[in-house]
């Protein structure tokens, strides 16, 4: 199984990152930082067709049987970097359905940091909803917490490595 962590997170290196590293280190999936991307929010014109999104997720489908979503908590939801590439994924129904084809199939999952020890009710159904309707096998969620970037305890670790084991038990 091939895997890449899609990361949206406006710190390349906060405490998302943390949970995201532990799970690259299990995993060996790739990384995709959206941060370094130039992805514009969605356009029912389409005149952003220029910017990385089209090139992204063409990678993402040809390389790719896993999609592992990684996102802070950023006021109840997930960052806006990863809902303008969630949005973007409309433009793979509209303008670029072969490769809106290729997310059949494929398995998606999502993992979310914030200070909180739990998120908020419904955090993950956009993920599954959008799994579901693209038709991806939706893999499941795990919502992890850091507090004033410390070191992730030990509780929040084994979560981890649980949700990283199902993952590729579970192809």
């Amino acid at each position: 199984m091939r895997g890449v962590i899609i990361f949206g997170s406006s710190r390349s290196h906060g405490n998302t990152r943390k949970v995201v590293d532990l799970l690259l280190d299990q995993l060996k999936f790739d990384l995709i930082d959206l941060k370094e991307k130039n992805i514009a929010p969605f356009d029912y014109d389409f005149k952003n067709s220029e910017d990385d999104f089209i090139p992204t997720i063409s990678e993402v489908v040809e390389k790719y049987d896993l999609i592992l979503f990684a996102t802070p908590v950023y006021w109840y939801s997930m960052s806006g970097i990863l809902k303008n590439f969630f949005d973007r994924i409309s433009d793979c129904l509209k303008t670029e359905k072969e490769i809106g084809r290729k997310l059949r199939g494929m398995s998606l999952a999502a993992i979310s940091c914030g200070y909180d020890q739990q998120t908020v009710a419904g955090f993950h159904e956009p993920f599954e909803y959008s799994a579901n309707y693209l038709g991806m096998k939706y893999k499941g969620f795990l919502h992890t917490w850091i507090k004033d970037d410390a070191e992730v305890e030990v509780e929040v670790k084994t979560a981890i490595h649980t949700f990283g084991k199902s993952l590729i038990e579970n192809q």
